[in-house]
């Protein structure tokens, strides 16, 4: 499948220099700058109305910044159309000609292009065989399933040879089990064809699982850039920690600062220590994973990163015990544990029980200062 692969100069594909786009008053992409690395699998994720699309559609050429610079393979692109660049997009929509055969389906932009007969349809049979839909090739759209209609869309744009693949929420209309087969191909094809990809989605677990980077992305702007295990163990801010996965938050003032580790008072006699730079006499907040922590049952045991909490809720996850419990003066915590490992005692556990929650030094992560909370009470009431 190596004659699928573009040809391809420098270290970035695609490159976003300080790029603006407003509709109206509304900012949908607020200078943003990234680069994406040749042959990368790059997904932005974030919630409806963060930009991620927007910031697709001025790569593949549909939208035209207000501000801002956009590089395809070294080359600015801003006013070029989609036609003229070096790219091709993947749609929730198929948008598959209903009349055509798979085979004219996937040779259409070829024809387009005036490629001879016999390359453009042994061009799409290559592009069936690295989507898996040999044997297809006479068949129309309608007698396929969605995932046989997606792979179909996919080999269609694969077959243009594009340097980067954009693709906007591709599996949205399928259900969980067919969406997780199609995420294992999906990676398996790109790293065969070793194009760019680009990929869309508000599914954190789609991109964590798929991507070689995630841009978290909220309000017009990318909050963070990174690995998906780092976006995952150390997001720099309360939007990504809240966003990706689930985070339990404490909020108190740092008691203790030195040596790189700090003490926090998260008040109703609860003190969370942890390893980190914080400046004595800040409010502080943190977050902790629900899997970062542990819960047995009884009275805490008095000491530093533990607490006493009532059940709320109880409730099996296959192989893992989820816990909802409420601290008293701070709110609901959520404990998620594997049951392997959980204290036997918990499955005898009901709503209103007590139990004792703990966590070791690593688990608490800073997500930055807070307002004091004289100053806090007093914003609120002015909003």
């Amino acid at each position: 499948m190596s004659g699928l692969s573009p040809v391809s100069d420098g270290a970035y594909d695609v490159e976003l220099r300080a790029v603006t786009k407003r509709f109206g008053h509304l900012k949908a992409v607020d200078a943003v700058s990234l680069k994406v690395r040749k042959g990368e699998f790059l997904s932005l994720l974030g919630p409806s109305g963060c930009g991620k699309t927007t910031s697709l559609r001025l790569v593949a050429g549909f939208e035209q910044p207000d501000e801002g610079e956009i590089l395809i393979g070294g080359t600015d692109a801003v006013g070029t159309p989609p036609y003229r660049r070096d790219v091709n997009t993947v749609f929730q929509q198929y948008a598959l000609f209903p009349h055509m055969s798979v085979l004219d389906n996937v040779s259409y932009g070829l024809k387009q292009r005036k490629v001879g007969k016999s390359e453009r349809y042994a061009r799409a049979r290559e592009a069936l065989e690295l989507v898996r839909m040999t044997g297809r090739e006479a068949q129309k759209p309608t007698t396929l399933s969605g995932g046989q209609q997606q792979r179909i869309a996919l080999a269609r744009a694969l077959v243009m040879r594009p340097r980067v693949l954009l693709l906007d929420e591709p599996l949205g209309a399928l259900d969980l089990k067919l969406r997780k087969e199609m995420q294992i191909e999906l990676k398996r094809i790109q790293e065969q064809v070793g194009i760019t990809f680009i990929y869309v989605t508000h599914d954190q677990g789609e991109a964590l699982s798929m991507s070689d980077r995630v841009a978290v992305m909220a309000n017009g702007v990318i909050e963070q850039i990174d690995e998906p295990r780092v976006i995952y163990d150390r997001p720099l801010t309360p939007f990504v920690a809240d966003f990706i996965g689930d985070m339990n938050f404490l909020t108190g003032e740092v008691v203790e600062a030195a040596d790189g580790g700090f003490a926090i008072d998260a008040g109703a006699g609860i003190v969370v220590r942890g390893r980190g730079q914080a400046a004595k006499g800040t409010r502080m907040r943190v977050g902790i994973r629900p899997e970062r922590m542990v819960a047995v049952a009884g009275p805490p045991a008095g000491t530093a990163n533990s607490a006493g909490a009532e059940v709320v809720t109880k409730m099996y996850l296959g192989d893992q015990i989820q816990i909802v419990a409420e601290l008293p003066g701070i709110g609901s915590i959520v404990v998620r544990e594997q049951r392997a490992s959980a204290d036997p005692a918990l499955d005898s556990i009901h709503p209103g029980d007590r139990i004792a929650l703990s966590w070791d030094e690593s688990s608490p992560l800073l997500l930055g200062e807070t307002a004091p909370a004289s100053t806090a009470g007093q914003q609120e009431e002015q909003s």
